[in-house]
């Protein structure tokens, strides 16, 4: 489906060039921020994509103001245009469907994005650790794009994975080592893991939610110069023995992921905080609006309030469970309440009068 030029081709090829420019800076090692750049220009991406197809289907797509469907909403005089997760939802809602592996990866970097924005990480920290979702970000990119719009905008590029040192200076795994236990690195690989953890066994083992590669050096008898010295395989395309040999290859050298089928291990729910603090602090009459003040205060989950990601928490304390729509508390949690009503560091009367009047607290200065 070539597109004359207009709206529609405009929009599609900011949104090629953003693919392409993110494929750029994801394999140049030395660049800056590599990874986080390389996740927003395909979060950008995929939002134009979306837009282009919609502006070529339906017209634009553009916030309207509550109570007034004239007029549109405004950010610093520009209309405020549908974000990628608004997308996928008018996608399927005009009965067009996403493959559920290709949703999970685009929903997986939707939440990872919010969840490094406002973090400093080095890429190096994490980056290995979603190679896999970052490759398959492109993978499907490409493959929605053609779907959409036809085979003449195949990028023709591919998303090569950049080289590994085997080893590292002793001096720079301590430091690497004390890096992965800073607070944020800590909160991000949580998020990821209890991400993997909760998809399904399907969509988890899905080339379109995270494309896994094996590298291993290709010996041959009769050696050509023309031969690549890497080849990369599409699973569907392999024959029932081969991929049995792949599976006894991969029981060997997989990534160590343990996967349990306890739902919620150690979880409390909130009465049982309730419970616990006021069996550990009897002076004291906790109750749940005592627990609602508190996290509040010290940002460990949102409240109704807020209206914001439920997935937003202090998993050292908390976590959101999505299958019951509901929050569970780590035993941390009422160890802390517990430590600051002995340790008196803050009231019951002055943490009610905080959470009135909206006030938020650092947790830090009370850990």
């Amino acid at each position: 489906m070539p597109l004359r030029k207009g709206r529609t081709k405009q929009i599609l090829d900011s949104s090629i060039d953003s693919a392409l420019l993110a494929v750029e800076v994801y394999n140049k090692p030395r660049t800056p921020f590599r990874v986080e750049n390389y996740i927003s220009l395909m979060i950008i991406a995929w939002t134009r994509l979306f837009h282009a197809y919609f502006h070529h289907t339906k017209g634009d797509v553009f916030y309207y103001k509550k109570g007034n469907s004239n007029r549109y909403k405004r950010i610093d005089g520009e209309k405020k245009a549908w974000s990628l997760k608004d997308c996928m939802v008018e996608y399927k809602r005009l009965g067009e469907r996403l493959d559920e592996s290709v949703e999970a990866n685009l929903s997986f970097f939707i939440k990872f994005r919010n969840k490094i924005e406002h973090r400093h990480i080095s890429e190096e920290d994490i980056g290995l650790e979603i190679f896999g979702e970052c490759q398959s970000l492109l993978y499907n990119y490409e493959n929605v794009l053609v779907q959409m719009f036809g085979e003449e905008y195949a990028l023709n590029e591919n998303l090569a994975f950049s080289l590994q040192f085997s080893s590292m200076r002793t001096k720079e795994q301590q430091i690497a080592s004390k890096k992965m236990l800073s607070r944020d690195i800590k909160e991000i690989r949580e998020f990821i893991e209890k991400y993997r953890s909760e998809l399904k066994e399907n969509v988890f083992n899905s080339q379109e939610y995270s494309i896994r590669l094996i590298q291993i050096p290709r010996i041959l008898n009769n050696p050509q110069k023309n031969v690549p010295a890497i080849e990369f395989v599409n699973w569907s395309n392999l024959s029932d023995e081969d991929k049995k040999k792949y599976d006894k290859l991969n029981a060997l050298i997989k990534n160590k992921i343990v996967r349990v089928e306890t739902i919620n291990p150690g979880k409390l729910k909130a009465g049982d905080v309730v419970h616990n603090v006021s069996k550990k602090t009897p002076l004291v009459n906790f109750n749940h609006y005592d627990n609602r003040c508190l996290y509040y205060l010290f940002s460990v989950r949102p409240v109704n309030k807020e209206n914001k990601d439920p997935f937003e928490t202090n998993t050292k304390y908390c976590h959101y469970d999505e299958v019951h729509q509901d929050y569970v508390y780590r035993d941390s949690w009422v160890d802390f309440i517990v430590k600051i009503i002995k340790q008196n560091k803050i009231s019951r009367t002055s943490w009610k009068e905080k959470f009135k009047k909206e006030e938020k607290l650092n947790i830090e200065g009370f850990e």
